[in-house]
């Protein structure tokens, strides 16, 4: 029997052998890095070594990253930051991932969508019509552009658009979490004022991220009590999961998955000739991500006849797994009519030539299955 092909690794990447390695090590040495004794100097130092290795991933000065319990708490660190230094009005894309969404929501000022084409590009000519009317009783603009979607893989042109948020003295928040260890990351030349990231989707273990902040952006304290991470972010470090993501940091990088690109073109050509629809195929992507739908052909009936024939996919974002509801970045892209006939299959470090293969060949014989079953029964001729 095959073994099991995993390729969901926008939900979540297999970790890295040397991220398990090193939070074994952070649990068997101990040590509060608050403490000033020697085990409590080893853990601060691991820290740190952990702190250096995410910067160096997103070209960030060390002292400016941020530690969090994952990339939805980094998020909400940066839009109540901006909301608590009096922005009163915030404009977020429309396929921004639901961390941002939420928490914008949550903010209690006024929020507006960025829209996208229908390849799923932000609209940037709109962000300059809107900002070149901004008023400033609304206080500084903030802006929320991914770097690249979650379930499409599309690129966005943050570079661009962080020239158009400071030529209005803006904010530009960059959610770079989707996009860490597949593209090459120049938090400052890009432009970001904030961006944040997450272990888990790079090879390292889950409930730990981090935000790099700028010059431009003030930070303010989303929890209190002590003053661990140099007093923006309470509570004792998550030593463990720190040094497991400092180690998958070490190891991501961008070469690695870029071979993915000409396999997930091979497998979508197929699936384009069989006449299913490519999501953002027009658009610059990650290498490793294919979103696309099958007319007729349910995303949920899709999803368990893969896993039956054990090949691991999903319908969208993991973050809403359970909900019976439309994509939303489907639907700002105008493919709202084929969202619930759509699947995301996205490779990770670890994914092979033959695991991209091994989908497609499962998927053509479920879908042959599928469009037998439906059918209409032959009608003899007397």
């Amino acid at each position: 029997m095959n073994s099991p092909v995993y390729l969901d690794c926008n939900a979540t990447t297999p970790v890295r052998p040397e991220a398990t390695a090193a939070v074994v090590r952070a649990l068997e040495a101990g040590g509060n890095p608050s403490s000033v004794h020697a085990s409590g100097r080893g853990a601060r130092a691991a820290v740190e070594q952990a702190r250096a290795a995410v910067a160096e991933l997103i070209a960030a000065p060390a002292s400016t990253v941020v530690f969090t319990s994952g990339g939805t708490e980094a998020n909400a660190l940066a839009i109540e930051s901006a909301v608590a230094a009096g922005t009163r009005r915030l404009i977020v894309s429309a396929i921004e991932h639901d961390s941002i969404l939420e928490a914008a929501k949550a903010s209690g000022v006024a929020v507006e969508v960025l829209p996208v084409a229908a390849e799923g590009v932000a609209d940037l000519g709109w962000l300059a019509e809107r900002l070149g009317r901004w008023d400033t009783v609304d206080g500084r603009p903030f802006v929320a552009l991914m770097l690249a979607n979650n379930e499409t893989g599309v690129v966005q042109p943050v570079q661009a658009a962080s020239e158009i948020v400071r030529a209005a003295d803006g904010w530009l928040h960059v959610d770079a979490i989707q996009a860490a260890g597949k593209l090459v990351i120049d938090s400052r030349g890009i432009g970001a004022d904030t961006l944040t990231v997450s272990a888990h989707k790079l090879g390292g273990p889950q409930g730990v991220g981090a935000l790099t902040f700028g010059p431009r952006a003030v930070l303010s304290r989303r929890l209190h009590g002590g003053g661990q991470e140099r007093g923006r972010r309470a509570g004792t470090e998550n030593v463990p999961g720190i040094v497991g993501f400092g180690a998958a940091a070490k190891r991501a990088n961008a070469k690695e998955l870029a071979p993915q690109a000409a396999w997930r073109d091979a497998v979508a050509a197929r699936l384009k000739a069989a006449g299913c629809v490519i999501m953002g195929e027009g658009a610059d992507r990650l290498p490793q991500t294919l979103c696309f739908a099958a007319p007729g052909y349910a995303s949920e009936l899709q999803v368990m006849a893969l896993d039956l024939a054990g090949v691991m996919v999903s319908a969208g974002s993991a973050c809403s797994s359970g909900k019976v509801k439309a994509s939303h970045v489907l639907t700002a892209m105008g493919q709202g009519d084929l969202a619930g006939c759509a699947l995301r299959v996205s490779g990770g470090w670890n994914t092979t030539e033959a695991d991209w293969n091994r989908f497609a060949d499962a998927w053509f014989e479920a879908h042959a299955r599928h469009a037998a079953r439906r059918a209409p029964a032959a009608v003899g001729v007397a």
